[in-house]
C-alpha cells in the first residue's frame, strides 16, 4: 500500500515520516497547508437526559460517536444539500 504524502511549497514527505517528525517534537509547519485549515470553535449545549439517550441510540445504530451524529444533523439542517439518505 502506498503511503499518503503531505505537501506544501514543493515539500513532500510520507505520512509515516510526518508522524515520526511530529512525535519527536520536530517543527512540521513547513509541511502544512495552513491556508486550507478549518477553524473549529467549541460550543457547549445542554440537552435533557432523554435526548442524550436517544442521540446515543442513534449513534450506536450508525456506529458513530454522539458528537458525530450531532454535527451531521446540524449540518444537514443548515445545508440540506449535505443530507445523507439512509
Amino acid at each position: 500500500m502506498k503511503a499518503k504524502s503531505t505537501a506544501r511549497a514543493g515539500k513532500k514527505i510520507s505520512a509515516a515520516v510526518f508522524d515520526e517528525k511530529f512525535d519527536s517534537g520536530e517543527d512540521i509547519t513547513g509541511f502544512l497547508d495552513l491556508e486550507k485549515a478549518i477553524v473549529v470553535q467549541r460550543v457547549n449545549v445542554d440537552f435533557p437526559s432523554w435526548m442524550v439517550d436517544m442521540l446515543d441510540q442513534e449513534a450506536t445504530k450508525l456506529n458513530v460517536s454522539r458528537q458525530a451524529i450531532i454535527k451531521m444533523w446540524v449540518r444537514e439542517r443548515l445545508d440540506p444539500s449535505h443530507r445523507i439518505t439512509r
